[in-house]
């Protein structure tokens, strides 16, 4: 059923249009063995990456092309694969012309960790500039797409078709069963289905989609053009532990305290500040006990709050509810011009039949795409476990704050190490390996301050929510007192920059 890049290139364009845009890829830190994964995924796949980018013609018009590569490391995105793509999202924006995206891609890049993780941000970011400049950006799913890939640039698209029989979802079978111990449902994660509960437009073979996209594309251009004839169609993952045992220790040992049912979440933070109005609901209908959000001001800063709640629900998942949820808080606070608080603290988004069916995937890529457009400062604030897609939805802000046992990852270190070592008992090395703790999110430029835990915020509840009131309050006057034109251009560079040799951060707090 696979379909390789050059493959769908050669049945998507014109015959002999494809003009790459690729230039060799970025180098990033990787240890001998991650080295020669790359050597040998580059033989098998015959690319460079996994990921090819261009630009052709599509029955007479010009397109831009990003097409994953499975054949190279399962099309697994790291910093050099998100530095090509978002390269040629933002040359197509320059050149003012329509984006045909393919991704198919198990996820993120287990070797490059957390970084690689949060490159989502940056894509997303790209692409939503790309369609804020009235440029049509297409999606062809291919099999299998999931994850993050699904999770952000995959679900984008302005319509979005994928090849029957695809798997596409967000949370990989093996992976599931790992965590959870049993199977996932079988025909959830299929095409067909997510097109029947309308998270897609439609599934059809690429020659198919070929003709669908040149009259999508007559329709967005305004131009009325004769149908051509159809044209004929062309033709396991392992980690290094890079940390030390201590090292190793010390981020294991934040997982635990973050999972502590003691330990102070959101409401005890809202007890703290003042004129606080609770709202719920998505306003549609919809609501997800997840979460919270609210009025409020921190040390008399006035704001929109929105996050994950702990308070008596500790290991409870997210859904595609509590993501359209985020996006009212959005909204609202750009409406009314507030700030945005944004407060992670979850295991992560809901893995169910149920989440799939109601586009958990697409709604995480949106409320990526709108954080990092928000025209308002936001402040997000990793108080606690932060795994996976439904901690990176609420991710992208002018400043992000970690407790000091706050924590980022792809995925549970237990569920990265199902992948890595076909195990669970790998987790603290990973944790460590993959660079998931915040000072090593403070090192690498996505956490900006630490707000201190002495030594663990369960056993200070009181005196750490003050803590981290205060040093939320001091962020949004920060914020507040810059024009709102330079937060969004600013905080565009931020995420354009993660992961290249010179971090990006904007005014770090300390």
């Amino acid at each position: 059923m696979r379909i390789s890049a050059r493959e769908w290139l050669g049945q998507l364009l014109d015959p002999e249009s494809f003009v790459s845009w690729d230039r060799p890829p970025l180098e990033v830190a990787a240890s001998p063995r991650y080295r020669e994964d790359l050597r040998k995924a580059s033989a098998t796949a015959g690319t460079d990456e996994s990921v090819l980018t261009g630009e052709g013609v599509l029955r007479g018009r010009q397109v831009a092309v990003i097409a994953c590569e499975f054949g190279f490391l399962a099309g697994s995105i790291g910093v050099a694969a998100s530095e090509r793509i978002v390269a040629a999202v933002e040359r197509a924006t320059e050149l003012g012309i329509p984006l045909v995206a393919s991704p198919t891609s198990g996820g993120t890049r287990m070797q490059e960790g957390t970084v690689a993780f949060v490159q989502m941000v940056k894509i997303a970011g790209a692409v939503a500039a790309h369609k804020s400049a009235g440029n049509p950006y297409l999606v062809y799913l291919r099999d299998p797409t999931m994850g993050g890939v699904f999770a952000s640039w995959g679900s984008l698209g302005h319509m979005t078709f994928a090849q029957p029989g695809a798997l596409v979802g967000f949370l990989g079978p093996r992976v599931y069963k790992a965590l959870y111990g049993k199977d996932f449902p079988e025909g959830v994660q299929v095409a067909e289905n997510l097109y029947h509960r309308g998270v897609i437009d439609g599934v059809v073979p690429v020659h198919v989609f070929r003709r669908i996209a040149h009259r999508a594309l007559s329709v967005f251009s305004g131009e009325a053009r004769e149908e051509e004839p159809t044209a004929t169609a062309a033709g396991s993952e392992s980690a290094e532990a890079a940390q030390s045992a201590a090292e190793g220790d010390a981020a294991w040992r934040s997982v635990l305290a973050s999972r502590r049912p003691d330990r102070p979440g959101l409401r005890d933070l809202l007890r703290h500040v003042t004129q606080r109005v609770p709202l719920s609901g998505t306003g549609q209908g919809e609501t997800d006990r997840s979460v919270v959000h609210a009025l409020a001001r921190f040390r008399g800063q006035p704001c929109v709050v929105f996050g994950h709640d702990r308070a008596g629900r500790l290991g409870e998942t997210m859904g595609p509810a509590a993501l359209r949820e985020a996006r009212r808080s959005m909204a609202l606070a750009e409406e009314l011009r507030l700030p945005l608080v944004l407060v992670i603290d979850t295991v992560g988004a809901a893995l169910s039949k149920e989440a799939e069916e109601r586009g958990l995937a697409p709604e995480i890529a949106r409320c990526i795409a709108d954080l990092v457009t928000l025209d308002t400062p936001t402040v997000s604030v990793l108080l606690g476990q932060g795994t996976g897609g439904g901690a990176l939805a609420l991710l992208p802000a002018d400043r992000v704050l970690a407790a000091t046992n706050g924590w980022l990852a792809p995925l549970p270190p237990e569920g990265a190490s199902a992948i890595v070592f076909r195990d669970t008992d790998h987790a603290p090395e990973l944790a460590a390996a993959q660079r998931i703790s915040a000072p090593a999110l403070l090192a690498d430029g996505i956490v900006d301050r630490i707000v201190p835990e002495r030594p663990d915020a369960a056993d200070e509840p009181v005196d750490f929510a003050l803590r981290m009131v205060a040093a939320i309050g001091t962020e949004l006057a920060r914020l507040r007192a810059l024009p709102l034109h330079d937060l969004e251009r600013a905080r565009r560079r931020r995420y354009r920059r993660l992961g290249l040799p010179v971090a990006g951060r904007i005014e770090p707090a300390r």
